[in-house]
């Protein structure tokens, strides 16, 4: 589940408020790249789905101005994450191209954006990242990254129900990485809704590594694990991202709700009481 912050670490606080006409010539114009950043950034965290915006955003994907020394396209990413954000399904091509970027983190903001718009006729574009199998998800040489963005990919072909990609995610339980395998389990989870998945992924609460608990926290709340909640709150990490969990747990369970849906029901309450608790 990811987060609203600003690009760059930097807090909304310490950036100047913005109106949309301001955001939207900021993008605009080519003489400060920082500025045309955090605009793209701005427009997507306040879902600002005017034409205009989605227009320029757009033909943000394909700027060639902003380039990081190591060749990467900063404007592209978060254009991409922005698009995902608003909304309009219309965007999906224009983001299936990015999956070609030679920029691994625009292959991920794409694949992550194409999981928000939930449009399932980028499954197949998703799904050739998997060829190789385990065997062919190493590394990059020099770079802090796989060859390419398998968790990204991964989530995202759970989150588009791709139930044909089922034996493909499987084995990426047994990858080296971690954060792969919680990825892996997460999708199958939201393919199979055999808890199992949901189990191992309540298990990775108790690693030792503060990131990996964070991790899987975001992951039980993306997929609304109800019997994790108490495991949740109990985790040793930031109540605030506890909460984000507990919320996702809370909304998909509303959300199945069919009987008597004004009520709430136990389950609901107890979430919210170990909500409470954490504030």
């Amino acid at each position: 589940m990811e987060t609203d912050r600003a690009p760059n670490n930097v807090t909304t606080e310490e950036r100047p408020a913005l109106t949309v006409e301001e955001a939207l010539e900021n993008l605009k114009q080519t003489q400060d790249l920082g500025l045309r950043y955090y605009a793209a950034w701005w427009l997507g965290r306040f879902r600002v789905r005017e034409p205009i915006a989605i227009e320029m955003l757009l033909a943000a994907l394909e700027d060639e101005s902003d380039r990081t020394p190591d060749g990467g396209y900063p404007l592209r990413r978060n254009a991409a994450t922005a698009l995902g954000k608003l909304g309009d399904r219309a965007c999906v091509p224009a983001l299936i191209r990015c999956l070609d970027c030679e920029d691994y983190y625009v292959r991920e903001a794409a694949a992550q954006a194409l999981a928000m718009l939930s449009d399932p006729s980028a499954i197949p574009y998703l799904l050739k990242f998997l060829n190789g199998g385990v065997e062919a998800a190493v590394g990059t040489p020099g770079k802090p990254h796989l060859i390419q963005p398998y968790e990204a990919i991964i989530e995202a072909l759970g989150a588009l129900g791709a139930s044909e990609a089922m034996s493909e995610i499987e084995p990426f339980m047994a990858h080296s990485m971690e954060k792969v395998q919680y990825a892996a389990a997460r999708a199958m989870y939201q393919l199979t809704q055999n808890r199992q998945y949901g189990e191992y992924l309540v298990e990775a609460l108790q690693n030792d590594n503060l990131q990996l608990r964070r991790s899987a926290l975001m992951d039980l709340g993306a997929i609304g694990y109800l019997p994790a909640a108490e495991a949740i709150a109990e985790t040793l990490a930031e109540n605030s991202l506890k909460l984000i969990s507990l919320k996702g747990v809370l909304e998909c369970e509303l959300s199945n709700r069919t009987a008597e849906p004004a009520l709430l029901s136990p389950e609901s309450e107890r979430i919210m009481t170990l909500m409470d608790d954490l504030l």
